[in-house]
């Protein structure tokens, strides 16, 4: 609780994934990827309950076993044209009426229990209906282009951009997928987290903000954490 408000803390985890299999569960740095999200929720000094949603049952097995209450997801909510608000929404209906829903994606282990209770924090602060966590990008879009099938590179680049220093051109931002916050009328009225009004952003490091999709960012978040 904070500010006298409640906060539900949702980790999404089905058990599929195409690109890196078993993912949710893979050992990484000494406890299962979805561990680390866990142990940040329950770390949080604002966070009431932290719920993990599955279709999967040995997911749910070890959120348990690390803490976590859990919710068993309908097999129609765990398919890929499913959307992660549809998850969100059975977990809301399934407990207690929270004043604020945040969702911690598994694949974000290095964000920890500071970076959520700043963003809680932050809320407070903007007086604000949600919060979205965001990073710096590594390289700005202003070098990049589609291109054609004959991979010509003419016309790649726009003439204002050329000859220019990338320590001369804007920064740029981009969502982390590391911390959703939102007011939890606003969420279901809107079906998303990212509603039109009244929503700021959390400026996490890079560093931090690493998102696991493939082996390269298992690999990386792995030295990072054993570093740690």
């Amino acid at each position: 609780m904070y500010k006298d408000k409640t906060f539900l803390a949702i980790i999404p985890a089905r058990g599929g994934s195409k690109r890196l299999p078993r993912k949710n569960i893979l050992d990484l740095a000494g406890k299962p990827l979805i561990a680390w999200t866990i142990d940040a929720g329950l770390k949080s000094k604002f966070i009431d309950k932290v719920v993990v949603t599955s279709d999967n049952d040995e997911i749910l097995n070890i959120a348990t076993k690390f803490g976590a209450q859990i919710i068993k997801r309908p097999y129609e909510l765990a398919t890929d044209k499913a959307t992660s608000f549809d998850a969100v929404e059975h977990t809301i209906n399934s407990f207690d009426d929270y004043d604020y829903i945040v969702l911690l994606q598994p694949t974000s282990p290095l964000r920890n229990e500071v970076h959520i209770d700043e963003a809680i924090k932050l809320l407070e602060t903007k007086k604000a209906d949600a919060i979205v966590s965001i990073c710096e990008m590594d390289h700005s879009p202003l070098w990049s282009n589609t291109l054609s099938e004959d991979m010509s590179m003419s016309g790649f680049l726009r003439d204002e951009v050329l000859n220019k220093r990338s320590q001369d051109l804007d920064t740029y931002y981009r969502l982390n997928g590391a911390i959703y916050i939102c007011k939890t009328d606003k969420l279901l009225k809107e079906k998303s987290f990212y509603i039109k009004n009244d929503i700021y952003a959390y400026n996490m490091d890079r560093k931090s903000s690493i998102d696991i999709d493939e082996e390269i960012d298992f690999e990386i978040a792995k030295v990072m954490l054993n570093e740690k």
